[in-house]
């Protein structure tokens, strides 16, 4: 019977192992057994922009690329881009409410009251901000008098409108007093109340403004009197109406509160 050759059949040109170890031995990255050659084709690709020796070793992109060095550099250049605006933008609102509280008491007038109330004034180791929503009704040396009025947005209940505006009230009324030609100065404050009878404020950061009935809710006068003994500052609160009254009153006193006796003049 037939005989089966069980031997694989050699490829007729076929390089043996040792031979195949051997030529690959001598073959670099550019294909080229030839050292020479391949160095000459290296040199023309590097200069030509066509090839780039990798080192698969190295930590560098093989693409060439610099992205995450340009990324980094943007995001340094960004952040220390952002701290100088908000540098310079605290250093500018400083050097403006500096400016506005000497104005106010170098020199009362409608511009530099209103400058005031839009831009804050110094009060204090801060500054004091009034509400986006004023008028500025009188500002005379001549008669002395100051006189605004501000919608307060930003208030949920009647304390608190009332502590936001007494600070108010006082910054403003100080400042303003300390011009020689002032002695009074007048803080009218209003408040948004909706239909259920209750005080709205702002949202969306202030972006969205209440709709509500603007309704009077109290006024600060301040007075400046000189006497022998020096000078006063005065303040007094009107225009509270009898439920405002009783609710601030049964919450800033207890019994223990001292109560001032008026007498008959």
């Amino acid at each position: 019977m037939f005989k089966r050759h069980t031997d694989a059949r050699r490829q007729r040109g076929a390089l043996s192992a040792d031979e195949a170890e051997q030529l690959f031995s001598t073959v670099d990255h550019s294909g080229h057994s030839d050292e020479e050659r391949a160095r000459r084709q290296r040199a023309h690709r590097r200069e030509k922009g066509v090839s780039v020796d990798v080192d698969p070793l190295s930590g560098e992109d093989p693409s060439g690329s610099d992205l995450s060095k340009v990324m980094t550099r943007t995001t340094v250049t960004f952040v220390l881009v952002f701290l100088a605006v908000i540098v310079a933008g605290q250093v500018a609102f400083g050097v403006v409410r500096r400016l506005n509280t000497a104005h106010l008491a170098d020199t009362a007038s409608v511009r530099t009251v209103a400058d005031a109330l839009s831009g804050g004034v110094e009060w204090g180791n801060g500054f004091t901000q009034f509400p986006e929503d004023f008028t500025v009704q009188e500002a005379d040396e001549n008669t002395g008098t100051i006189e605004v009025s501000v919608v307060d947005s930003s208030s949920s209940s009647a304390l608190e409108c009332f502590s936001t505006s007494q600070v108010q009230a006082t910054a403003l009324a100080v400042n303003a007093l300390l011009n020689p030609d002032i002695d009074t100065v007048i803080y009218h404050v209003s408040v948004h109340v909706g239909a259920d009878g209750h005080m709205q404020q702002s949202s969306f950061f202030g972006f969205l403004k209440p709709t509500g009935d603007v309704t009077s809710f109290m006024t600060f006068v301040w007075q400046k009197t000189q006497s022998a003994a020096g000078v006063n500052f005065s303040c007094t609160i009107t225009g509270i109406d009898e439920t405002v009254q009783a609710e601030l009153r049964d919450q800033v006193t207890t019994s223990f509160t001292p109560v001032r006796s008026t007498s008959a003049s």
